[in-house]
């Protein structure tokens, strides 16, 4: 059985006048079409193009992300978006994590780690044997890293359609079971 949608802890939004080291909200599978997804993706292929010269930016734009071999998953807070993540299939035991983005408002709230997590169990569920992932070299990616790093993530070399280059980190996963 594949979820589709997880809820977490107690709500941590200043915004919401509430904190807790654990985000509350809902992570489901949505529509890269929406109008504040498509807004959120802006900004994360902003940023990426700000940091990656043109061949090394591999962020998708929303018409990639629509393709049938990718679930994408948002991170909502009392129907707000708050970060989103897809799961793209590359061959049956292998899974790509892709466009995985946090508003800014939410950074450093946990909902980075939530997301991840959930799409670390999607793939488990779905029988992939590893999951991997491309993120820029650059000072501007550290926070991404390290993320995936504490999630178990390690170094690997260029995978599915990627070239090496030295603004690149490629990073995979073993996923036990699958």
């Amino acid at each position: 059985m594949v979820l589709t949608s997880l809820c977490y802890g107690r709500p941590s939004f200043e915004k919401a006048g509430l904190s807790s080291s654990k985000p509350d909200g809902e992570i489901s599978i949505d529509d890269p079409r929406a109008e504040d997804v498509r807004a959120l993706l802006q900004r994360h292929l902003a940023f990426a193009r700000s940091q990656s010269p043109p061949e090394d930016t591999h962020a998708l734009e929303v018409d990639g992300l629509v393709d049938p071999a990718i679930t994408f998953f948002s991170f909502r807070v009392r129907g707000e978006l708050f970060g989103v993540a897809a799961l793209k299939m590359l061959d049956a035991g292998h899974a790509e994590v892709k466009s995985m983005h946090t508003a800014e408002a939410a950074r450093g709230r946990g909902m980075g780690r939530a997301l991840l997590d959930h799409v670390i169990g999607v793939a488990r569920d779905r029988g992939f044997r590893r999951l991997s992932l491309e993120t820029g070299s650059m000072a501007g990616f550290a926070p991404a890293r390290s993320l995936y790093a504490s999630a178990g993530f390690e170094p690997c070399g260029p995978f599915g359609g990627y070239r090496p280059s030295p603004n690149s980190t490629f990073m995979t996963l073993p996923l036990m079971g699958g």
